[in-house]
């Protein structure tokens, strides 16, 4: 049950107090108190956990600063949209707003391989005017061999060289609870010059305990990746297990799912369940194509593959872009063939802003939606 107040609600004051008292007197139930903010006004929605199937909802809605109560019936409580909670999740984090309706482009490295390489990513993504990037520290990998990423020992470096190119967010992946405490103490010893949001790979998305444990901490906001070969509902019901530990800040992203019917791609492309997670959840939906495409090869028409499943992405709604840029490529560690090359960028952002505008103009053909 989801019990949701007016607009701007004191919270001292002591309409907010008694109902909460009545809450928290409730058997069996624990509340949960998560404030979404808008431009001119914050929302708190107070989640009631635990077995509310026989608790009556009119006398919560009789409380001075209850707007409504929503009753919840499907699996994903707190992410789900249920009846009349139609609104979209939404967040800023270090002065950058998610929701569905906005959209923003983390380029970078898959995996961080030498200092240069970050100065060099970071340098050219402010020169276009980006904020957000990604850059791999932890690299779970399918051979125990293969490179795993360089962890704790790069992270001073790769916050200094955010900060002083103002990278406001960037997209790393945590592979266990201890890397959120390494990131968090690497962060505050640098003097916080930049924003950290979690990656939760593929690999993990049904790692329930690193799911914990991100959804616990409530500093960071998290990337979830759906699972390579689980269904969507698996994957939602995995997703809610981080909002159900506290933490409501969650991108779900699509990266592809693992089948020979993809090929000769690396993933099949699945950005056709933009709209599809948008519709059942309050999520921000966010798309992977490295991963998904896994080349860098060009269709006839001149345009490269990614460019193209990039492009279906965006036109559906989505609200985030997950993308491989490097350098130099042939001497990454990771996934290297897939990697776009930085003078690709300009090109790459424009045609991501051209078929953003193309969606936007799609909303307008809507009947009855405004012009």
């Amino acid at each position: 049950m989801i019990v949701v107040l007016h607009p701007n609600v004191e919270k001292t004051g002591r309409a907010y107090r008694v109902l909460l008292e009545y809450l928290e007197r409730l058997s069996g139930i624990s509340v949960r108190v998560h404030d979404e903010s808008g431009a001119t006004e914050v929302i708190t929605e107070l989640y009631l956990i635990g077995d509310t199937s026989k608790l009556s909802s009119d006398p919560i809605a009789a409380f001075e600063v209850v707007s409504r109560v929503i009753r919840v019936h499907k699996e994903y409580r707190i992410l789900g949209r249920h009846g009349a909670n139609d609104r979209s999740l939404q967040f800023t984090y270090n002065g950058v707003s998610f929701s569905q309706d906005s959209l923003h482009v983390f380029a970078g490295l898959c995996a961080v391989d030498t200092r240069e390489h970050v100065e060099q990513t970071f340098r050219v993504l402010r020169e276009h005017g980006q904020k957000c990037a990604r850059a791999g520290a932890y690299k779970p990998r399918t051979s125990p061999y293969s490179f795993q990423g360089h962890g704790v020992e790069c992270l001073p470096y790769v916050f200094e060289a955010a900060g002083r190119n103002d990278i406001r967010v960037l997209a790393i992946e945590v592979t266990h609870d201890t890397h959120i405490e390494e990131i968090t103490q690497a962060l505050e010893e640098a003097g916080n010059p930049t924003g950290v949001m979690l990656q939760i790979g593929t690999r993990n998305t049904q790692n329930f305990e690193l799911l914990k444990a991100a959804g616990k901490q409530h500093r960071f906001p998290i990337l979830f990746k759906r699972g390579f070969g689980i269904t969507l509902e698996e994957s939602l019901n995995a997703a809610e297990y981080l909002a159900s530990e506290g933490n409501p800040q969650v991108i779900f992203c699509l990266r592809g799912m693992k089948s020979n019917f993809a090929d000769p791609h690396r993933n099949l492309v699945d950005f056709a369940h933009v709209s599809t997670v948008k519709r059942l959840t309050r999520m921000p939906v966010g798309i992977d194509p490295s991963h998904s495409v896994g080349t860098r090869s060009v269709a006839p028409d001149g345009i490269p593959e990614l460019f193209h499943a990039t492009a279906q992405g965006v036109i559906a709604g989505a609200s985030l872009v997950l993308v491989d840029f490097h350098p130099d490529a042939a001497k990454a560690l990771v996934d290297g063939p897939q990697a776009l090359p930085m003078e690709d960028l300009r090109w790459f952002l424009d045609d991501v802003q051209q078929a953003r505008e193309a969606y936007l103009e799609r909303r307008k053909l809507v009947p009855g939606a405004p012009h």
